[in-house]
């Protein structure tokens, strides 16, 4: 009897340590699937809705459509109209909470509008990408271009900043945030520049497939 005893408990034992191993794994939290996924939109006027209603501005409509694709995502929208790649590191220490998984950077139309030196732009959004990868935060780079107006030599160096930064930190590259939209006055509130709910429904359609990418490349957290 003793023996029988001693057999029923190791056996008993053996179900309960098995029991709590799959308990264990079913809420393990670095699951992606069973957890919810942080993004952050860190942005100027063209991601933050500038004029737009809150449901129609990019974080969204983005979040929005995320969802729909069975993902299990909140987008913060931490964009500020008029932001500068500058004024963007300047802030975000504490525009980006600890527990964020995901970073769309979208930064420096204001300074290519402003003519600021392309130097001072790329060393700002480098900091700013070199910060948040160092908090173990993905960064998705939304690339910008500089108004033609500006002179080819500023072009040229403007739009350079995107593709070289990406490169250099390996990160992924949106090339251009408002491709399909500028331009198109039906897409764009009267100012020619601000994409109205139409424009955004556009914008969130063609990095949708790069964010997508982006989140399954997330490593567990």
């Amino acid at each position: 009897m003793r023996m029988a005893f001693g057999s029923l408990s190791a056996a008993w034992r053996a179900g309960l340590l098995l029991l709590g191993l799959a308990t264990a794994m079913a809420a393990d939290p670095s699951d992606a699937a069973a957890r919810t996924l942080r993004l952050v939109a860190f942005g100027d006027s063209l991601s933050a809705g500038y004029q737009l209603a809150q449901n129609d501005a990019f974080p969204s409509r983005l979040e929005a459509a995320l969802k729909a694709r069975g993902h299990n995502v909140v987008i913060e929208n931490a964009s500020v109209s008029g932001d500068t790649a500058s004024g963007g590191l300047e802030r975000l220490d504490w525009g980006v909470a600890e527990d964020t998984d995901l970073v769309i950077l979208e930064l420096g139309a204001n300074d290519a509008l402003r003519g600021i030196d392309p130097r001072i732009t790329e060393q700002a959004l480098d900091e700013i990408i070199t910060k948040l990868r160092s908090r173990n935060i993905q960064v998705l780079l939304a690339g910008m271009m500089a108004p033609r107006n500006n002179g080819p030599d500023y072009v040229a160096a403007f739009d350079a900043i995107y593709p070289r930064l990406a490169e250099r930190h390996g990160i992924p590259l949106y090339p251009f945030f408002l491709d399909g939209v500028q331009g198109r006055a039906d897409l764009n509130l009267a100012d020619g520049i601000h994409p109205n709910p139409s424009g955004v429904r556009v914008i969130v359609e063609r990095i949708l497939p790069v964010v997508e990418k982006t989140l399954a490349a997330l490593p567990a957290r």
